[in-house]
């Protein structure tokens, strides 16, 4: 039986009251999505939240490292998802990958024991627990700059995967040498050494972009998502994480125009005028747009049916190591 998206929000809003569950959404959600759930913020941001939240379920939506952040954070609890989706940048690196990196490193010379890896919060639990057994720690976008600069304190080289946009502009903004592995450049020679990863939707947007925006309306800001590559960073006026985007803009006078380089549900929400998105395609994350409001329906069916669906499972070692490099990022 087909029920229409007004039919589907009075189902879920009747089960919500009924079982132990708290909805959770990531900005990038579809808005009929997002306007669902009882916490919404950024990745890190969610799992803190969830954290301190006494319910027995958390069904997130959003993607699968989001989903295991919280089941790494609080293995107690029971963390569902309406649609067990990927994120593409953290589908570029899992543990042999990563292993292949650090041998990398290893034949230009820099030992396991002067390497302190980083990874940014966009990675699989498998990623998190090999950074966090050799001394290492998960960044966000937000506070990659103070994980970088605490970690620079220990003399060794850093490591950062799997976004090499985020860990080239933290570079360039802190006056770091950077390069990616295999790009012909000596490893030796930079302070942060980046895995060739990156998030395909900040991947959309171009200096062309902005110089047309600037064109057509001069008195334009550009803000934009540091995951957006170092050439965008560098000719845009504003670059913060996607928390910091939002403080920003709505701070701007409401007859400010303000062109913004991230995903297009979290702009589509951010201003009613005034605002736009700086693509010429539309610049919307296809995994986080998978779920529906059907979905949100069918998995809190199944948890009032004793049978949950896409229950996420991590295992000890694996939530031991992450949770140790989670907890490190934290503490700081």
């Amino acid at each position: 039986m087909q029920f229409s998206n007004e039919e589907l929000k009075q189902k879920i809003v009747k089960l919500k009251e009924k079982l132990d569950v708290t909805v959770v959404a990531h900005f990038y959600q579809k808005d009929e999505v997002f306007e669902m759930a009882d916490i919404t913020g950024d990745s890190l941001e969610l799992a803190i939240k969830t954290r301190d939240d006494n319910s027995e379920f958390v069904l997130f939506c959003g993607v699968g490292f989001m989903g295991q952040s919280v089941k790494v954070l609080s293995p107690d609890k029971r963390v569902v998802m309406p649609k067990a989706a990927c994120c593409a940048m953290a589908s570029m690196i899992d543990g042999m990958q990563f292993d292949n990196a650090i041998k990398a490193l290893n034949e230009a010379g820099i030992t396991n024991e002067n390497i302190l890896p980083i990874t940014y919060i966009n990675s699989d639990a498998e990623v998190k627990a090999k950074v966090g057994e050799m001394g290492g720690m998960v960044c966000t976008s937000a506070n990659a700059k103070i994980i970088i600069t605490n970690a620079l304190k220990e003399g060794k080289k850093i490591l950062f995967v799997p976004d090499r946009c985020l860990g080239q502009n933290i570079a360039n903004d802190m006056g770091l040498k950077s390069c990616v592995i295999g790009d012909g450049t000596d490893l030796n020679d930079s302070d942060i050494i980046c895995y060739n990863g990156f998030c395909s939707v900040h991947q959309l947007f171009s200096v062309e972009d902005i110089e047309f925006y600037r064109q057509k309306y001069p008195d334009i800001i550009i803000a934009v998502h540091p995951e957006c590559d170092p050439a965008i960073c560098d000719a845009s006026d504003f670059v913060g994480s996607t928390s910091q985007l939002i403080k920003y803009i709505k701070s701007l006078p409401s007859e400010q125009k303000v062109a913004v380089g991230t995903e297009f549900n979290m702009v589509n929400r951010l201003r009613e005028k005034n605002t736009y998105v700086l693509s010429s395609t539309k610049p919307e994350c296809p995994t986080m747009n998978e779920t529906t409001l059907k979905d949100l329906y069918l998995t809190l069916k199944s948890i009032d049916d004793g049978e949950p669906l896409n229950e996420i499972q991590v295992d000890e070692k694996t939530q031991k190591w992450a949770k140790i490099a989670l907890e490190r990022m934290l503490a700081l």
